[in-house]
């Protein structure tokens, strides 16, 4: 591992619109920006149901740490915006579903509005293994 910040892109999630990568490293501490909805392609499904823009989110997340070498069993911490809080016991079941037995600290905050009209937003802190 080294003691410099790394960047990293994954080719299968949308494009950065903005000034930032998807995730930064920096010895085995990985922190991955907050993903939308958005298709790998960088068409929006802010249009789509709550529950699928949920998948698109988680599977953005997971894509992220992947490309950081980080899997889903070493996440640490993970925050999710989401719009309305009647949609928690949605987003609570469609998340147990992407982590499987992994239970990393976790925190769902309610917000009244995301960016592009999205209704979730998710980031999340892993740790590589230090092996790697």
């Amino acid at each position: 591992m080294t003691n410099s910040i790394e960047r990293f892109t994954a080719a299968d999630v949308a494009v950065p619109a903005g000034h930032y990568s998807h995730a930064t490293a920096w010895r085995g501490l990985v922190f991955a920006s907050g993903q939308l909805g958005m298709r790998g392609d960088g068409t929006h499904s802010a249009d789509q149901p709550f529950e699928t823009q949920v998948r698109q989110a988680l599977k953005n997340v997971i894509a992220v740490l992947a490309k950081a070498g980080c899997g889903p069993d070493r996440v640490l911490r993970v925050t999710a915006y989401i719009v309305g809080v009647e949609n928690w016991p949605a987003f609570n079941r469609i998340y147990a579903e992407a982590f499987e037995s992994a239970k990393p600290a976790r925190t769902v905050v309610p917000v009244s509005e995301l960016h592009h009209g999205y209704l979730v937003e998710i980031d999340a802190v892993g740790v590589r293994d230090p092996s790697e």
